[in-house]
């Protein structure tokens, strides 16, 4: 569908610039609010622009400024997601890859029926497992640890990881790796030198997409952690709260250092995330 009058092509564009508002007011509001000093958050009218700028906000969160609350452990929290996101990450693209190399290229017996029990795990929302998860896990000692949160997260992304890479490996001609095996290569040889190279850019959309969903997830890591030995960024950001107050540009400054390692790695695999998202439409 082309569209070739004007009014249309303008329409177009207004409702696109709406939506991309509405999606980024609330994030500039967050990142502005965390170089504003306290006095503008509740000012009326409001201040859009913050008239002073300063880094109180993020040297207090570290402790760096007597005259404000003490300092969180933001650097037990950063570890802490790293340690979770990353894990969960290589543990579910490994197994992801498999999975949907395996769908993707050989056929067994209840291929379709495993294959949707995949996909119909993955439609349950994280806050309808709070609870059952809390209660399993509180029996097998696994409250308050970073290797629960890594199993749940694993469990999250894995069916999603091999529904995108089975989506890949489909498109990639089966043709390829039969031919490099009959110059000599083993199977795992023409996998590894012919169809993971071709497969990458997908493996690369796969892996920030689980990355991200450990690093920003706050339903279920609030509910299985309870210490700083555990506690993630996202949980993090309850420390700002009080019985009656709420510290506004501290959360803000924590929440702009949750948004800084999302950002630097999306675009360290930008090039790779943009061919992969492309890839399966793409013939020829």
């Amino acid at each position: 569908m082309t569209i070739e009058k004007p009014w249309q092509r303008w329409l177009l564009r207004i409702t696109l610039f709406i939506a991309m508002m509405i999606l980024v007011v609330p994030g500039a509001w967050v990142v502005l609010t965390a170089f504003r000093p306290n006095v503008e958050v509740m000012a009326r009218p409001p201040v859009w622009i913050p008239e002073v700028w300063t880094l109180d906000n993020f040297l207090g969160i570290f402790g760096l400024l007597p005259d404000r609350q003490q300092g969180l452990p933001v650097e037990r929290y950063f570890i802490n997601s790293l340690v979770i996101s990353l894990t969960s990450t290589v543990v579910a693209i490994l197994v992801g890859m498999m999975g949907g190399y395996a769908f993707a290229r050989y056929r067994f017996k209840g291929k379709g029926a495993l294959f949707l029990s995949f996909m119909l795990s993955r439609t349950v929302p994280g806050v309808a497992l709070s609870l059952p998860l809390f209660i399993l896990w509180s029996k097998i000692g696994l409250i308050d640890t970073k290797f629960g949160l890594i199993l749940v997260y694993m469990a999250i992304n894995i069916p999603f990881t091999i529904w995108l890479t089975d989506g890949f490996f489909r498109q990639i001609p089966a043709d390829l790796s039969e031919a490099a095996q009959i110059d000599g290569c083993t199977r795992w040889q023409a996998f590894w030198k012919v169809e993971f190279p071709l497969a990458r850019s997908g493996l690369a959309s796969a892996g920030i997409f689980a990355f991200l969903t450990a690093w920003n997830e706050f339903a279920l890591a609030s509910q299985l952690t309870r210490t700083t030995a555990s506690k993630t960024m996202p949980v993090g950001l309850m420390d700002f709260t009080a019985q009656f107050t709420v510290d506004w540009t501290g959360m803000s400054a924590m929440a702009v250092l949750i948004i800084i390692p999302a950002l630097i790695l999306t675009f360290i695999v930008q090039k790779h995330l943009i061919a992969g998202l492309t890839f399966g439409g793409v013939k020829g």
